[in-house]
């Protein structure tokens, strides 16, 4: 089973995959934007949980990812949790993953990028100010989105490993000169990530509508959240992360 997952590896479809993806993001999005901004969920002071320092929604990602561990979510070298230390071992039958990855740079985890992203300039776009005292919910509505997020952007290693494979004679010479600049100069592709970026907005502008029943008014009417906030995610972090994992990746594929 390995072996036939490996086989499927490759440019198209990976871009396949990152396609579907997308659907996931914004529903998440979607599902955020419920909420207003909910402070008390970020903030150290209000849960004061026994045995706990932290914030709320802190309090349920870790719990979260202790029992996601345990049922053997990471042992799948696609996932990467946001709080690595001190997790449980999986108390599940392993499955056998594709050892697709070189080992070396398999290992790259950007969630601390991707967490202070996340709370410091996405959320604020998301979420309208107020508070409706759905903490929990908000905190839970947190997690999916930012796994999903953190999913998307770590899938740049499978991508750096197949764009790798197929021109080796491209990017070696590059990294073993440790030329960042040019790693990144050859996997850019700017019209690819325009096209991205005005699918991702679009879509946005489709799921987020209110659909109507009354054909002349279906689409035109108040919307779920601002479409835009999605292409803006995309193309001021989840593409130049993205694009950060793909050069590390590289930058070590040869060690």
């Amino acid at each position: 089973m390995a072996k036939a997952e490996e086989n499927v590896y490759t440019l198209a479809s990976l871009r396949e995959h990152l396609i579907r993806q997308e659907d996931t993001i914004i529903y998440g999005l979607i599902e955020r934007a419920k909420f207003p901004s909910n402070s008390n969920t970020y903030d150290d002071k209000y849960a004061q949980i026994p045995g706990f320092s932290g914030s709320l929604v802190e309090f349920v990602v870790k719990n979260a990812e202790d029992v996601q561990a345990k049922a053997g979510r990471y042992t799948n070298p696609k996932e990467h949790p946001f709080f690595p230390e001190n997790l449980p071992p999986s108390n599940v039958p392993s499955y056998p993953f594709s050892q697709f990855l070189h080992p070396g740079p398999a290992s790259i985890n950007i969630n601390k990028s991707i967490w202070k992203m996340y709370f410091q300039d996405l959320l604020p776009l998301l979420a309208t100010s107020g508070d409706d005292g759905n903490y929990a919910q908000t905190a839970a509505a947190d997690l999916s989105l930012l796994q999903a997020i953190s999913s998307r952007i770590h899938y740049g290693k499978f991508v750096a490993e197949v764009k790798f494979r197929d021109a080796p004679q491209d990017y070696e010479p590059l990294i073993r000169a440790k030329d960042r600049e040019g790693v990144m100069k050859l996997l850019t592709f700017t019209d690819v990530e325009e096209t991205v970026r005005k699918r991702v907005e679009k879509k946005a502008t489709v799921f987020g509508q209110e659909v109507s029943l009354d054909s002349d008014n279906d689409g035109n009417g108040k919307r779920k959240f601002d479409p835009t906030v999605a292409s803006r995610l995309y193309k001021n972090w989840m593409i130049p992360l993205t694009k950060e994992i793909e050069v590390e990746y590289l930058l070590r594929r040869l060690d």
